[in-house]
């Protein structure tokens, strides 16, 4: 059975959407013993897999008007960029598909299809698994590609 809230220590508690974001970025890097780290929570992606964190659109538009949190939920499912997490041991190695090497890395921001790749919850959110080919395109700033309201 899980405390309430209020048991928790205040700094646990997330206070934005943001929060698995900041968690991932503050771990150091997965180490393979280390089972209880926020590393350790998150899939590993095998073959030409990659895991990608989805982007999420703030709660204020640049006007200062708040967004509801049913319409932040319903721009997540359909939001077509995300984060790399992590990469896959067999990604871009097919020198005939990939001659000019991998489209994306570790860090980048990524454009796919609206259903594409597999929708993981976790602690925290969702992640995706995306094969190799289903990126679309890389950006510099998602935040600069329209997401539904």
């Amino acid at each position: 059975m899980t405390e309430p809230l209020s048991v928790l220590n205040p700094k646990e508690v997330p206070k934005h959407r943001d929060a698995l974001q900041e968690k991932y970025d503050k771990e150091p890097k997965r180490k393979e013993q280390d089972l209880t780290s926020e590393h350790a929570k998150l899939p590993i992606p095998t073959g030409w897999r990659i895991l990608v964190l989805p982007f999420k659109m703030k709660e204020k538009t640049k006007g200062g008007i708040l967004i509801t949190d049913d319409v932040v939920e319903r721009a997540q499912v359909a939001s077509t960029c995300g984060l790399v997490l992590a990469l896959g041991p067999d990604c871009y190695k097919d020198k005939e598909r990939y001659p000019k090497g991998p489209w994306c890395k570790k860090g980048s921001w990524v454009v796919f299809a609206r259903y594409a790749g597999s929708r993981i919850k976790i602690d925290g959110g969702e992640v995706r698994l995306l094969n190799d080919d289903e990126v679309l395109a890389t950006v510099e700033n998602p935040e600069d590609i329209f997401h539904d309201y």
